[in-house]
């Protein structure tokens, strides 16, 4: 079996009439008739000819040797993006499409490919911004979620001393630490609790309010500071009893080697379809392991790549939660053809179907097309 090519389609899909969330497809073709598809987040507008280029890196080699055909394309671009940044994102949707296209080629699903599986269901979390948080929580919990994550960073706030220092003032620390206590008495403690702050504070600041969340339990306060600075986590971690989350920045496994070495979080969250991929991510959860650490990943993407993920949390032992991005997105199943959804009670649901075990629903895709231009380019 030989690539003979490979397609994108960047997908607007709309919202009431309006476009809303980017999407961007990657589909490897053999000589076999036998395609996969996969998906890259967080990419630049460059991503469809970094795509492309890397494509004719690849043509004429076995699919099916994944780790392979990714060092392959990775190696050679050490100087242009080949250890972190859109590169890798890019990268990572040919990744994903490959595993897509072994499973299909070899007719199991990818989880099999990748050790076997741990749990046929794999638990999510909803992301919930800055939504209201009763209402929030009631649906979450009727809709069978049990874990739940809050923003609490606000660049607009009053009480910052200005835009650009990351300092907390006395009034937006207890702003922060008010809000975020309104929420856990609002929710209960049946839901798991998690915040999140953008890496958007330095040390002192991120340390505070670390330290004054302690009696709230949370599952964890995610990216307190920005992820470059391991010692600052690594003091921040240390210093408070509340959980601290980092990862959705980072790439590839080397770029979490020192953060696992100096156990300077207490979990991780690579993002699977921006770092490196399934592969790589897999890599990672298992270096997480050895330091006892658990492995919940970061998640943005379309129902295409939630289910990709869903494959490589089900592999791993140490898996806490995946995030659920699009709660409130009324179309996120039309991603996928697909009779039912693929979320059951707050958990992803994995199948014997070979592959990912999902295709695309094209039609709904094409759809949001503007004008007669194709999705497949």
């Amino acid at each position: 079996m030989k690539i003979t090519g490979i397609k994108t389609a960047v997908v607007h899909v709309k919202m009431n009439g309006k476009p809303h969330y980017l999407y961007h497809y990657v589909r490897v073709y053999t000589d076999e008739g036998i395609y996969g598809t996969g998906e890259a987040s967080h990419v630049d507008h460059g991503w469809r000819d970094s795509t492309r280029d890397m494509a004719r890196m690849i043509i004429g080699m076995d699919p099916r040797d994944v780790d392979a055909c990714f060092e392959h394309i990775r190696r050679r671009y050490i100087f242009r993006g080949g250890f972190a940044g859109a590169g890798i994102s890019a990268l990572t949707g040919i990744e994903i499409a490959l595993w897509d296209l072994a499973g299909k080629a070899q007719g199991v699903p990818v989880y099999r490919l990748l050790g076997g599986k741990f749990r046929d269901r794999v638990r999510l979390y909803v992301d919930s911004a800055h939504t209201d948080y009763k209402e929030r929580a009631a649906e979450v919990k009727e809709k069978g979620f049990t874990a739940i994550k809050f923003d609490l960073d606000d660049t607009r706030s009053p009480h910052k001393m200005d835009p650009w220092n990351w300092s907390v003032t006395p009034d937006e620390l207890k702003s922060i630490v008010d809000i975020a206590f309104e929420i856990r008495e609002g929710i209960g403690s049946s839901l798991d609790l998690a915040m999140d702050l953008h890496g958007r504070y330095d040390a002192t600041a991120g340390l505070k309010i670390a330290q004054a969340l302690e009696p709230l339990d949370l599952m964890w306060l995610e990216e307190p500071v920005p992820p470059e600075n391991i010692d600052a986590l690594d003091k921040i971690t240390k210093a408070t009893r509340t959980p601290i989350c980092v990862g959705e920045n980072l790439y590839l496994r080397y770029g979490f080697r020192d953060l696992l070495q100096k156990q300077a979080v207490d979990i991780i969250m690579p993002d699977i379809s921006k770092c490196g991929g399934l592969s790589e991510c897999r890599k990672i959860a298992n270096m997480a392991e050895i330091y006892y650490i658990p492995f919940a990943p970061h998640n943005n993407s379309s129902a295409l790549s939630t289910v990709g993920d869903a494959h490589v949390c089900a592999s791993v032992p140490n898996f806490l939660a995946l995030e659920f991005h699009r709660f409130d997105d009324p179309d996120w199943d039309e991603v996928l053809a697909t009779d039912a959804s693929v979320i059951q009670d707050g958990h992803v649901v994995l199948t014997e179907a070979p592959g990912l075990g999902v295709e695309l629903n094209e039609a709904f895709l094409a759809a949001q097309m503007d004008g007669e231009e194709p999705l497949w380019q």
